[in-house]
């Protein structure tokens, strides 16, 4: 049986004998490495990461445990390394698991925290705790160029039962790589946009949310602490589809993205 075949027959055999998506990796692992290809594996151990970041607020654990397993699977397959070279960075990624708040996947807050290391997880704290409806936040999307050598992060913000809403918008140059992983972040702008109140202003609304300068973002953090606007994300797994990215400075959290779009001009 050719490994194109014996990858069709995976999903048969998971839901014949019982198996959720979650597990069947496992199953794949301990029990099947001698019958099914290592491709299938993979992709099994893949489609169990998406599927745990379903899971009504999965444990950062279990998003780990099932990273694990993808990440080992995938370098035996020789997939998803080297992302900061590899130009499959580049697109529209939405994050589909964040280890806290989503609008903490902006590396607008990675800087933020190396500026304010004190007091950002006081400050987080509060804002995180304001319950649905009165405060909503997602989806959270972030646009790669690795040829413009930019990374645009969108996170729509909802407050008081949706009557109110924005994206709250950060800009980042992408200074360079830094090895084989990581990119170098310097934040530079952060901007409320597509406010609702604003539209309730009708042409004027869209005239200021057109042209309000955005706020110097990175340059604020630069007086607080030199060198805290800028962050390095580091990739650990990046194919066509799937994205799991961390910020340096706090390496165990994970984020995990899945791809929109590949971005102007790019084909596959």
């Amino acid at each position: 049986m050719q490994a194109a075949d014996a990858f069709q027959l995976v999903p048969t055999l998971t839901r014949k004998i019982g198996l959720s998506p979650v597990t069947s990796s496992t199953f794949l692992k301990s029990s099947l490495d001698e019958n099914i290809s290592p491709m299938v594996q993979f992709e099994q151990a893949k489609e169990a990461l998406v599927q745990a970041t379903k899971i009504s607020s999965p444990s950062l654990e279990t998003i780990r445990s099932n990273l694990q397993d993808l990440e080992q699977i995938a370098e035996q397959v020789g997939i998803g390394q080297a992302s900061a070279s590899s130009g499959l960075l580049t697109g529209d990624w939405e994050c589909i698991y964040a280890p806290d708040d989503l609008t903490r996947s902006s590396p607008f807050f990675w800087a933020f925290r190396r500026a304010f290391p004190e007091n950002s997880d006081q400050i987080f704290s509060i804002t995180d705790a304001i319950p649905a409806p009165i405060k909503e936040v997602g989806p959270a999307i972030q646009t790669i160029d690795m040829d413009a050598k930019t990374l645009v992060s969108k996170v729509k913000v909802a407050t008081l039962n949706g009557l109110a809403t924005s994206i709250m918008t950060t800009r980042c140059a992408i200074e360079g790589t830094q090895g084989l992983e990581g990119i170098r972040l310097k934040v530079e702008t952060t901007k409320p946009e597509e406010s609702t109140v604003l539209k309730k202003l009708g042409p004027l609304g869209d005239f200021l949310d057109q042209n309000a300068k955005p706020f110097p973002s990175g340059e604020v953090l630069e007086k607080a602490v030199e060198g805290s606007s800028r962050v390095v994300m580091v990739t650990t797994f990046c194919d066509e589809g799937l994205r799991v990215s961390r910020n340096q400075d706090r390496y165990d959290e994970i984020f995990v993205w899945k791809r929109i779009s590949f971005g102007e001009g790019m084909e596959f």
